[in-house]
């Protein structure tokens, strides 16, 4: 071998070395996180908001936590607990990650807290799942939701039917799963316990297009229907109980009053008028820090909402949760993520709706609202707010025992006829 090939050779080794080392330390100055979130199906319109959410918290730490550079790898599901196992599954086995934000949707949320402990060294952080049991009945350990869950939304929103709209028979139309069951329940709890009725219930499948049957359903003596449908389910029965000449005033579900619903062109807006609602936002909030994000919302995304969506803010709260905590053990999970959990359930911050911390169970206690829907001088849709319920926690505030002993909630739990 000459001396000049051999000092080829050799000076090709050596920058074949380099750029391996090169590329092995840009691999370790990166860290992947997975978002999995409804990039398909009747909910597609609130995964694409998720995802704005997440991406905001994210824009905001500079695209770094812990000393890494942040790269989202995308899970997309359908709202079915199937679709969101084989989602997460190929995240955490196929791509590697260690961490993973979401899901969104209740089912979804059950089936993930399953699937997290057959993997004890990744980290589930929630998206916008609100199930009760995805924390309150055999949680996961390894699970953790910042977001509070669908029946915690509800605070506040039976009393103020009961006492302040004077309803005192009510029927409900709402999506057949589990959180759609927590939103009912949450409500019910305050409402039946100041003496209201829940005289008809109506389970609707996801993706349901035709409503005549559910609406003709109503009776037709009620003071108010409690409506609990979100995305395109929601748009379609509102368009089609205005259509029907529906007369019965409407009480909202989170999700029906949120503004992947209200932000809808047509005529259902005239149902939606005045509609009492609660949950985890309020769209006109008159607090700096929800100010502060609205006006950053708009700005990052000017072809999103006229609001961010709860399903925004919920993306949001859980992705900057992660980023805090990686923040706190410097990006370290070599130790199966143990000291990163530890600092998240830790975690007390800030976010644009109050303060928030979890509980042993690692479900948030947050504040929520209590709203109205109103008409904007823009002619857009908007939650007012009519009261702020502070550090509402998972049992509403009764001692476990207690509220354990409710029951799981579903169909016919609970019941007040």
């Amino acid at each position: 071998m000459t001396f000049a090939k051999g000092l080829f050779l050799g000076t090709a080794a050596s920058l074949a070395l380099a750029a391996h080392l090169s590329a092995a330390a840009a691999e370790d100055d990166t860290l992947k996180i997975g978002l999995l979130a409804t990039f398909e199906g009747a909910f597609t319109v609130l995964g694409e908001d998720s995802k704005r959410g997440a991406e905001l918290a994210l824009q905001q730490h500079d695209g770094m936590a812990g000393g890494k550079k942040i790269e989202w790898v995308i899970g997309s599901s359908d709202a079915s607990p199937d679709s969101a196992v084989r989602a997460v599954r190929k995240l955490v086995e196929q791509d590697g990650v260690q961490i993973v934000v979401g899901p969104l949707s209740g089912d979804e949320g059950l089936a993930v807290k399953d699937y997290a402990k057959t993997q004890p060294n990744v980290t589930f952080v929630n998206g916008t799942s609100a199930a009760q049991d995805t924390t309150l009945r055999d949680p996961a350990p390894n699970f953790f939701r910042f977001s509070t869950d669908g029946a915690q939304w509800m605070a506040g929103l039976g009393d103020y039917a009961y006492t302040e709209k004077g309803y005192r028979n009510v029927a409900t139309v709402a999506e057949d799963y589990s959180f759609p069951y927590t939103q009912v329940f949450g409500f019910m709890a305050e409402f039946c316990k100041a003496g209201g009725h829940v005289v008809s219930k109506s389970w609707v499948p996801i993706g349901n297009k035709d409503y005549s049957s559910v609406i003709a359903a109503i009776p037709a003596d009620v003071d108010a229907v409690y409506v609990a449908l979100g995305g395109a389910d929601g748009v379609n029965f509102l368009t089609q109980y205005q259509q029907a000449g529906g007369t019965a005033p409407l009480i909202g579900g989170s999700i029906t009053a949120d503004q992947t619903v209200l932000s809808s062109q047509g005529k259902q807006k005239e149902a939606v008028l005045g509609m009492p609602s609660a949950g985890p936002i309020a769209d006109t909030w008159d607090d700096p820090r929800w100010k502060d994000f609205v006006a950053a919302y708009q700005a990052a995304f000017p072809d999103g909402f006229p609001s961010p969506s709860l399903f925004a803010h919920g993306y949001y709260v859980n992705t900057e949760a992660v980023l805090k905590a990686l923040d706190e053990v410097n990006g370290d999970l070599s130790d199966g993520g143990a000291k990163f959990r530890d600092a998240l359930s830790k975690l007390e911050f800030d976010t644009p709706t109050g303060m928030v911390k979890l509980d042993a169970n690692r479900n948030a206690i947050a504040d929520i609202f209590v709203t109205e829907v109103a008409e904007g001088e823009d002619g857009n849709l908007y939650n007012k707010v009519v009261e702020v319920k502070e550090g509402v926690n998972q049992t509403l505030g009764q001692p476990i025992e207690e509220f354990l002993k409710l029951g799981v909630v579903g169909r016919d739990n609970p019941d007040c006829p």
